[in-house]
């Protein structure tokens, strides 16, 4: 009986405890803390999928499965054969257009000559004219004062209108030439136009050509190779991916009550499950501007009816340290316990 006052404090003791516990607990902010860690994390890369640009048949596949390969090296060839016959067509069409565009150079140059020709013979009309002129007004005169002949005065009169007429045709000659050159210039700014277009064609089907041959673009493991000899392709379609092991980040999701003091360059320690007894140093390198529920194709932002509060989390990407033994056992997807010490911008 003696006892029972001290068990009844040391209940109520233990209870105020518990409860003062759990008051703290529950309205502590959970940023104050100077360690912020999560398990909703994992290794990542920018992994890149390899497609090819044109249709064929794969001649080639010079790869392997989980192959390492660097940036440039040939991955695979699709049967050229196709693009190269495209390509001489082009080359045909261009050399076709090129010698029609040198022909109507030299019969703009041939028409510049006719030009001049005429313009001389207009000349030589004008001067025959005003001679002609002259003559029919001598004869008219002299035939008037009896001093010359009818019949001389009718010739000059006859040569007069002769000339005026020659004068006539060389002028409508002169004018057709000069069209005739419109035309040409014409032909000519079409021809020129025509082998603009194909040149284009002819580059269009030299930039196919050299699609059939795909090369790495970036180091990387191959990985999701579905690549086969003899097997057709559409353009567009992923035929392998890349991963580049050699710039693997993590990916990790933090709740948005534990972003309070995470700011970028802060030391994080990682813990990866897959290498047990390992431990990895790296630093955050940005913080996501969005939840990853705004970023969905259908964000969950209910604007009627019941609302329930959830927690967001964003996403925060952690740069790993370089010259670490156990990089090299990283792989894509591996979960990832990341540990930030806020401590130092507390």
């Amino acid at each position: 009986m003696t006892n029972q006052p001290r068990v009844r404090w040391i209940i109520g003791t233990i209870a105020v405890v518990a409860i003062g516990g759990a008051w703290w607990i529950f309205n502590h902010p959970e940023s104050a803390s100077n360690l912020q860690k999560t398990d909703d994390a994992f290794i990542n890369a920018d992994i890149t999928s390899i497609s090819p640009q044109v249709s064929g048949v794969i001649q080639q596949v010079l790869i392997e499965d989980n192959q390492l390969v660097s940036a440039g090296k040939p991955l695979l060839q699709i049967d050229d054969r196709p693009f190269k016959i495209a390509l001489q067509t082009a080359n045909a069409q261009v050399m076709s257009i090129t010698a029609q565009l040198h022909g109507l150079k030299e019969q703009l140059n041939r028409q510049a000559a006719t030009i001049n020709q005429a313009k001389a013979a207009v000349v030589a009309d004008e001067a025959n004219i005003k001679l002609a002129l002259a003559d029919k007004n001598r004869f008219t005169n002299l035939a008037a004062d009896g001093a010359g002949s009818l019949q001389a005065k009718q010739q000059a009169e006859t040569s007069f209108t002769i000339q005026n007429a020659n004068l006539s045709r060389d002028q409508a000659g002169l004018a057709a030439t000069q069209a005739q050159l419109a035309m040409i210039k014409s032909d000519i700014e079409k021809a020129t136009a025509d082998l603009a277009a194909a040149n284009a064609k002819k580059d269009a089907a030299l930039l196919d050509l050299s699609y059939t041959h795909l090369q790495a673009p970036v180091s990387g493991v191959v990985a999701q190779k579905a690549a086969r000899v003899g097997s057709f392709v559409q353009a567009g379609k992923p035929l392998l991916t890349l991963v580049p092991l050699d710039a693997l980040y993590v990916e990790a999701n933090f709740r948005e009550t534990q972003l309070a003091n995470i700011h970028v360059g802060q030391k994080v320690s990682l813990t990866v499950d897959a290498l047990p007894g390992e431990t990895l140093s790296g630093s955050v390198e940005s913080i996501s501007p969005a939840s990853g529920v705004s970023l969905s194709s259908l964000p969950a932002h209910n604007a009627t009816g019941n609302f329930t509060k959830i927690v967001q989390r964003l996403p925060i990407r952690i740069r790993l340290d370089k010259n670490q033994s156990a990089l090299a056992k990283l792989r894509v997807g591996m979960s990832v316990e990341p540990t930030i010490d806020v401590s130092a911008t507390r």
